[in-house]
């Protein structure tokens, strides 16, 4: 798992690097990273956590094509997204579904490993995923935060979630946790 975890890091830092183009003993610039793919969001007409997630998908780099439906099951069927995985918003990019809302920054690193699998998954809609999140202060690790600055009964503001890899088979391991 350390090594998995450690392999993509690398990856992440290698891609970074390459897209500061970095340059060689010539000085000249060496070519950027191809662009991202287009990523095709299916939501349901008006979702607005759906909506900030395509945002959070642009701000970092995606072109997003946004599709909104009232039969998200038919979506979810077409995608080959397992029943225990769903979420509210579904995605195909590249050949992959990412279903929920999934980090961006794992979704680039889907594309750049292209693992033999069908896609991610974040189950539900965890508080703290990219669109759903609550407000700041954020946590680094992974923490529950509770929300104490109002009168009422305290809300959870960010909870514990994770990034699933689903394989061909439809079973899973876990990608990232957060």
């Amino acid at each position: 798992m350390l090594n998995h975890r450690l392999t993509r890091r690398l990856a992440t830092l290698f891609g970074l690097l390459a897209m500061l183009g970095a340059t060689g003993a010539t000085g000249v610039r060496a070519a950027g990273p191809a662009p991202l793919p287009t990523i095709d969001v299916y939501m349901p007409t008006v979702c607005l956590a759906c909506i900030d997630w395509a945002e959070h998908l642009r701000k970092n780099g995606f072109t997003v094509k946004v599709t909104q439906t009232n039969d998200m099951e038919a979506v979810k069927r077409r995608l080959k997204v397992p029943k225990e995985l769903e979420a509210v918003p579904s995605a195909k990019v590249a050949g992959y579904f990412i279903e929920g809302h999934v980090h961006a920054d794992q979704i680039k690193e889907l594309l750049t490993e292209k693992p033999k699998a069908l896609g991610l998954a974040v189950p539900g809609l965890p508080l703290g995923a990219p669109g759903r999140e609550y407000s700041a202060p954020t946590c680094e690790t992974a923490c529950t935060m509770l929300d104490n600055d109002s009168t009422a009964t305290p809300r959870v503001r960010r909870e514990f979630y994770t990034t699933f890899l689903v394989k061909p088979d439809g079973s899973t391991s876990t990608y990232a946790r957060h």
